[in-house]
């Protein structure tokens, strides 16, 4: 066991220093667009549940990017509060309100976005326009895009082969609990590190916030271009990439959505990303026959797979923590030993394969989120190393659920909220 947690360590490494390296190497970047050259037209979809107490204030946000051509279709998936009342009282021609009833409402995500997809292309407006100068972008309630976002999305859609551009991911609640502070910490590294150097390989993925998409891509993928697969996002990037066009990232801008802060419910958000992985393994053989770059279709795999690979490496951490905590006690002077000699190079290596890459992710936190200290910032990523129980507990109850053919008891509603 403990050669084959030497093993994925050294794999996690060697990925891990690739993305380092990759995602600092420069790609040239669009440049934004002046306000006369707007010909995307960008049309907001917001699907809501019982969101009346955020959708005004979003619809705002919206409304005041400095962006002329867009407008925003709100879907309301039979709320049973005042969403639908907010929504209507918009006197405003660029607002439309998509009102879904039961029992076709709360069927997921996907479902409530085909059904606006479905709506916007019949539209005649829509129909006159070419479809590759149209984009819907997919916004959470509550989520509130930087006001440079439009400006800095449309020009990688002068490229004919881009279908998708996903932005950056940030909490907006990060200073008010350590729970979406690790969050926050965690989609910023991710945004720095893995989907800049994604972006350089060409396996960008998708997200459920900040995810902007080509009508004519998505008309490519039939009427319902979103599945019912929990992370609808991830499936209709591969479908994408199958299909031979490329999602892009875009590093200079991002939305900002509300930290879980509350534990069950994050355990219960990464279940159902967990599971969504595993919906999506059916893309493997197709993702291999798409004829993609060798690297590309390595990473592609390498991240469907890495759930799996954090729940083997999780066990294997546990069972040499477990290990090492029995040979301590019963042998702790032979333990103390082995652990200090050669001047405590044993030690060395233990904290560079557990902590090396910390003052990395801090410098990086620290660069891209004013007002936090150095020690709050180099110590985030060492609270992540250390809950290798959490990781196992967080995706192995979904696996084994799964071996047993058990849900894990989630109700379609919430697969609209986060």
């Amino acid at each position: 066991m403990q050669s084959i947690t030497a093993l994925l360590i050294l794999l996690f490494l060697a990925y891990g220093v690739g993305y380092v390296v990759l995602s600092r190497t420069k790609k040239p970047m669009p440049p934004a667009i002046e306000e006369a050259a707007e010909e995307i037209h960008f049309i907001f979809l917001l699907p809501c549940l019982n969101e009346g107490a955020v959708i005004g204030r979003s619809l705002d946000r919206l409304l005041e990017l400095p962006y002329k051509n867009k407008s925003v279709v709100v879907i309301d998936d039979a709320s049973d509060d005042n969403t639908y009342d907010v929504v209507a009282g918009y006197f405003d021609r660029r607002v439309s309100l998509l009102r879904r009833e039961l029992p076709d409402a709360r069927r997921g995500k996907g479902e409530a976005l085909n059904a606006a997809y479905r709506a916007i292309t019949s539209s005649p407006e829509i129909v006159a326009s070419d479809p590759s100068k149209v984009v819907l972008c997919i916004v959470d309630a509550d989520g509130r895009l930087e006001k440079n976002a439009l400006a800095r999305v449309a020009p990688y859609f002068s490229d004919p082969k881009v279908a998708a551009v996903q932005i950056g991911v940030r909490m907006y609640n990060s200073a008010k609990s350590l729970l979406a502070r690790m969050q926050d910490f965690e989609f910023l590294v991710f945004t720095e590190i893995f989907q800049r150097a994604r972006h350089q390989i060409g396996s960008s993925g998708l997200g459920g916030n900040g995810q902007f998409n080509r009508l004519s891509g998505l008309a490519d993928l039939g009427e319902s271009p979103w599945s019912n697969c929990l992370t609808e996002d991830l499936d209709l990037g591969l479908k994408l990439i199958e299909r031979g066009w490329v999602n892009a990232f875009c590093q200079e801008t991002y939305v900002a959505q509300q930290g879980v802060t509350v534990f069950s419910k994050l355990i219960r958000q990464r279940t159902r990303w967990f599971q969504g992985h595993l919906q999506c393994w059916h893309h493997m053989p197709k993702l291999i026959k798409a004829r993609l770059p060798v690297t590309a279709t390595i990473d592609l795999l390498y991240n469907l797979m890495g759930p799996m690979t954090v729940l083997l490496l999780s066990l294997s951490i546990v069972t040499v923590m477990v290990a090492n905590i029995f040979i301590a006690i019963s042998m702790p002077m032979r333990y103390l030993h082995a652990v200090t000699s050669n001047y405590g190079l044993p030690l060395i290596i233990v904290y560079l394969f557990s902590f090396g890459f910390s003052p990395i992710y801090a410098y990086l936190y620290l660069k891209n989120t004013p007002g936090v200290g150095i020690m709050k910032a180099y110590f985030m990523p060492i609270y992540m190393c250390f809950i290798p129980t959490f990781g196992l507990y967080l995706v192995g109850r979904p696996f084994f659920e799964s071996c047993f053919g058990k849900r894990v008891g989630l109700r379609p509603l919430d697969l609209l909220s986060s």
